[in-house]
Parts: structure tokens; sequence; C-alpha cells
């Protein structure tokens, strides 16, 4: 059952919006708010989330707030790293969610936080359990980051690869268990009462390894996505109908994110795209799709005239 749908990811991090083209964000708080009063006309039941600022910034969200975005959303969602990449420390999380709580008068949801292994599996233990303690009885929702470890053959979702240096790395061992299917020690500190990330990847081939290990661990929780880049793919209906189907037995934050290059200022999956209003019409078309199950071949997006070359 999808239960909220979370507009973009880290729209904050030049990683996932391009923030040189948009400086000041209004390009992403017109698009949001189209599909956000799309979506809330189609589903008022589906909670509306702010996709996952990186880092935790008050002045963003202020900037947001200014643009009027944040009365179309139910919650405002964070992702914090810092036994990672953040500059400041765990015990920082509640002071942390209180900050943009209180800059944008929502409730505040966790939807990525978690520990690389890269330097050692006690790290995520600790990390683990410190999270728990200090953000389950905090928010409404937490997802730890991440259930499987990146294949070591893929890109990690990154612009800084050179400029991270090892760091980079670290995006590699954030999971649970291992690329080679062993699980880590962290695994047995789990509380099923927090949820998990997990992005599937397009013909994931991870996918049945991501359900037995969702339903192994007692997960309930899930926050996943599809790529709006994704969606016009061949056969991506075909591989999405897979993915939703099988995600039936779990409560489904469902992440909306990526531009198809084709209709960005700029072809990259991180651009504006040229017409703001087309990605409210991708957010129509999931949600009509797979939370309200009308017709499939009302949704072929190759009908979409507006969409015709991508």
């Amino acid at each position: 059952m999808i239960e909220a749908i979370k507009f973009w990811n880290e729209p904050n991090n030049l990683s996932h919006w391009d923030f040189l083209i948009d400086p000041d964000w209004k390009d992403f708080s017109t698009m949001v708010e189209y599909a956000a009063k799309s979506v809330r006309k189609l589903s008022p039941g589906l909670k509306l989330v702010l996709g996952g600022i990186s880092p935790i910034d008050a002045n963003f969200i202020a900037l947001l707030r200014g643009h009027d975005l944040l009365s179309s959303l139910d919650a405002v969602a964070v992702h914090g790293f810092p036994l990672d990449w953040n500059h400041w420390k765990i015990n920082e999380w509640p002071d942390k969610v209180k900050e943009i709580e209180d800059i944008s008068g929502l409730p505040v949801w966790v939807t990525e936080v978690g520990v690389s292994t890269f330097g050692a599996d006690e790290v995520q233990v600790f990390g683990l359990q410190r999270t728990t303690e200090l953000l389950l009885k905090r928010v409404e929702r937490i997802y730890w980051y991440s259930l499987l470890d990146l294949p070591p053959t893929w890109e990690a979702t990154t612009r800084h690869k050179e400029s991270e240096g090892s760091a980079y790395y670290r995006h590699f061992y954030m999971g649970l268990i291992r690329a080679d299917g062993t699980p880590k020690p962290a695994v047995d500190y789990f509380n099923p009462e927090m949820g998990i990330c997990q992005w599937i990847h397009f013909e994931d081939h991870r996918l049945d390894e991501i359900i037995y290990w969702l339903r192994k661990m007692k997960v309930k929780k899930l926050r996943t996505g599809i790529s709006w880049a994704d969606w016009y793919r061949p056969n991506a209906f075909e591989w999405f109908d897979k993915q939703m189907n099988a995600l039936k037995e779990f409560d489904v934050t469902l992440t909306l994110c990526f531009t198809p290059p084709s209709i960005g200022k700029k072809e990259h999956h991180t651009s504006p795209p040229v017409d703001l209003g087309e990605y409210a019409y991708f957010a129509e078309q999931v949600v009509k799709r797979y939370v309200l199950n009308e017709s499939k071949d009302e949704q072929n997006p190759q009908s979409n005239k507006n969409l015709i070359g991508i």
C-alpha cells in the first residue's frame, strides 16, 4: 500500500537538483506545488512529503516557505549521516529535527539515516543503536538507509566522486546486507518499528532478495521510488508493475524524482524540466496506476503528445 508520496530527493544537493540552473529554487517550488495539488485532488488521504533535504538546512526550508510551497505539504523530510559525511555529531539529531519543525511548522520525517561499514562493522552497530534511541520515538517516520550494499560494479548517485576521494566509497557500504548477500552484524540490532529505505533500480536484479530480507527482518514500512527518467523507457510499465505488485504487503513511501533528460532545461536528470507541469502529469499517472488502480491502457506515457521524443 502506498501511504505517502515524496516529491523529489535531496533538492538542496547538486547531485539531485541543479540549483545552478534554478538558484533560488523557484522552478522547484512551482513544480512540486503543481504536483502536490494534483495528487491531493486525486487522493486526499495520501501523505505528501517534501523530498528529504541533505544537508539539513533551516535556511533552505525558510526559502521554500517563502515560495509558499510548504502549505501544499504534510511533512518535511530530512537526511542525515553524522558518522560519515555531516559536520555534526550523532547526538545532535533531536536538535536538528526540532530546528526544521520550528521553521517549517510541519512534522519532520527522517527518510534517510544510516552508517557505512567502510571503516568497521562495529561503527554501523553503534550508529544503528544510537539512532534508534534518539529518533524512533521522536519522529513519525524513520527509514534506515539502506538494506543492501551497492554492487561494486555500479556507480553511486553523486556528482562529486573526484572531490570526495575515499569518502565516495562509503556510499557502497551503507547496507545492512553485503553485496554478496550475507548479513552484517547490525542486522541483529535492527528494530522493525523503524522503516527501511531501499531504492529499487530499473529492472533491479535484486528485487527478490530485497523482498526476502524485508520479510525476514519483519519490516512493515518501506521507502523506495520511481524514477521519472525511467518512466518512459521501453518496458517501463512491465517493470514498475512488477515492482509495485511485489511491494503491496508493505506501507510504502514512494519518492518521485529525476527529470527525463530530453525534457530538461539541460539534458540531465537533475535539471528542472522546461515545462514545470510535466512533473505533475507524471505524479498523476503514478497515483492513478498504483493508488487508484485505473486502467493500465489509459496510463501509457507514450500516448502523451507533450512528451513525444522522449
